[in-house]
């Protein structure tokens, strides 16, 4: 997105009048890669080694992370697999199954510090990692090890010695590309494999997408307006592309998502590369996006047989994550809910994500809480990308304890110490707000809990428009969500939380 709108740099005591109000439509989570209505050009280059975008300076400091309330696995264990053809495929047990390089397997134990695959791992890896490398449709609960699926698939089919764009995947946002990348770093720390970002760039580093030099780096991360352009400037060669993957796939590829730059993306590469194996990872995929993913597919490359991964909806919400709802009288009820209760519970417990449904609604509630004397951040789209950045950062440092968010953050965003989320606004479909957006509930609760740690979720209902959202959601996932009795007593919110096993 070329994120040009002006906002505060003042991260932790900036009031609402600070946040941008712009107003953007038709597009998921706040988050464009593009607005055609803004006349600064987004496509210049942010390589990993370049000063524009140093992942060095948005590492992550594990010195500030605690582990605390880990399962042993997430509760994967009705994945269904779907395989086509007469390939044969044995679940891994350990990563030493999947004949992966001794450079692999020391950034997996060394640098990852894993023991062996979770469950979605041990059944995708061998899909992905055995000739004829068919194509895959996977879905799999959200903190389940997915990423790990498809950068462990990028990194293994590179060769290091072609100094070419081998693997390529397309994220979303910002933030999740980002995060995708520090996982590739760390995972292919001792292969030698390069790597580059291809995100939008800020006015101060723009660089005309002519005056850029070719992309030479092995694996592409980057957000599809910006990968699209240097596909169309002939800047990204798509000539040795082996493998492409779609994160948060379903919205990649929806209608209210970037399924045309998506589908762009695609056929570019078909012109010169119709054998590359694709991989198309998310939590959700409805009946409409999974038709239409399964045709695009079929009707594009050379390799049309293709496997899948599924998880019945209603099996989607993990277990280990508990959600509540609670009734309040009126909006100031909500904020007093914020503050009376999630800002005091929630520092015993681990860090809150407050999800809203506008950025007027993050601004008006961020203003309340400062005024209150609270200290958080907020984060949305009409940001700058570098108070974005600094942020997330300081979040996942564990510097802040509570961000509120709108939907940006919904998808794929991973911070273990997330305990907590509040729907300060259910998400609804954009221009239909009497419907929920269950594929949306079901990422935002899936930022707690990630990998099958503990978490609780306080869905604030407002009105009687509310209360009838929350039972389409909870027949929708057939999952009844529990009740809080009274959203003036802190004893049933401590209850809340200890039947969560958080207190």
């Amino acid at each position: 997105m070329a994120d040009t709108t002006e906002s505060t740099t003042t991260i932790t005591t900036n009031s609402a009048s600070e946040i941008p109000k712009t107003t953007v439509t038709g597009r998921w989570a706040d988050e464009p890669d593009d607005e055609p209505e803004l006349p600064t050009p987004s496509s210049s280059s942010m390589t990993v080694n370049e000063e524009k975008i140093d992942l060095n300076s948005l590492a992550i400091d594990e010195s500030k992370k605690k582990d605390s309330g880990f399962l042993d696995d997430p509760e994967d264990s009705n994945i269904e697999a779907v395989t086509s053809g007469e390939t044969p495929y044995t679940s891994a047990v350990r990563f030493e199954e999947l004949h992966l390089s001794q450079e692999l397997l020391k950034g997996l134990y060394v640098e990852m510090k894993f023991e062996r695959p979770s469950k979605i791992q041990s059944i995708s890896l061998p899909m992905i990692l055995t000739p004829p490398y068919k194509n895959l449709i996977a879905q799999a609960h959200n903190g389940s090890g997915k990423t790990t699926c498809f950068v462990l698939g990028m990194l293994s089919r590179v060769d290091p010695k072609l100094a070419a764009p081998q693997a390529l995947c397309i994220c979303p946002t910002r933030e999740l590309a980002i995060q995708n990348m520090e996982v590739l770093l760390k995972m292919g720390k001792f292969t030698g494999i390069t790597s580059e970002l291809g995100l939008p760039a800020d006015k101060a580093n723009y660089i005309p997408i002519a005056k850029r030099a070719p992309v030479t780096a092995q694996v592409i991360i980057g957000t599809p307006g910006t990968i699209n352009k240097w596909i169309t400037a002939k800047k990204l060669g798509t000539s040795e592309l082996k493998i492409l993957v779609f994160d948060e796939a379903d919205h990649m590829l929806a209608d209210g998502g970037f399924k045309e730059d998506s589908v762009r993306i695609m056929k570019e590469i078909v012109k010169r590369n119709n054998s590359c194996q694709v991989l198309l990872f998310s939590a959700t995929f409805n009946d409409v996006v999974k038709a239409f993913v399964t045709k695009i597919v079929k009707e594009l490359f050379v390799n049309k047989e293709y496997n899948q991964l599924f998880v019945k909806k209603e099996e989607l919400s993990l277990d280990s994550v508990k959600q509540y709802k609670v009734s309040v009288p009126d909006e100031l009820s909500k904020i007093l809910v914020i503050k009376d209760k999630i800002m005091d519970l929630g520092q015993k417990v681990g860090q809150t994500i407050i999800f809203v449904r506008t950025r007027k609604s993050a601004g008006m509630l961020h203003e309340a809480l400062v005024k209150y004397g609270y200290e958080v951040t907020t984060i949305q789209g009409a940001m700058t990308q570098e108070d974005r950045d600094k942020i997330v950062k300081e979040f996942k440092d564990g510097l802040t304890h509570v961000l509120i968010s709108t939907d940006v953050l919904a998808r794929g965003f991973d911070q273990s110490q997330v305990n907590l989320v509040v729907n300060y606004d259910l998400p609804v479909v954009y221009d239909n707000p009497t419907q929920p957006d269950n594929e949306v509930y079901l990422h935002r609760i899936g930022r707690a809990g990630r990998f099958g740690r503990k978490g609780a979720v306080f869905n604030l209902l407002c009105g009687e428009r509310d209360e009838k959202i929350m039972e389409k959601i909870e027949r929708h996932f057939n999952h009844y969500v529990a009740e809080v009795r009274s959203w003036t007593s802190n004893e049933d919110f401590e209850d809340a939380l200890k039947k969560a096993g958080l207190m």
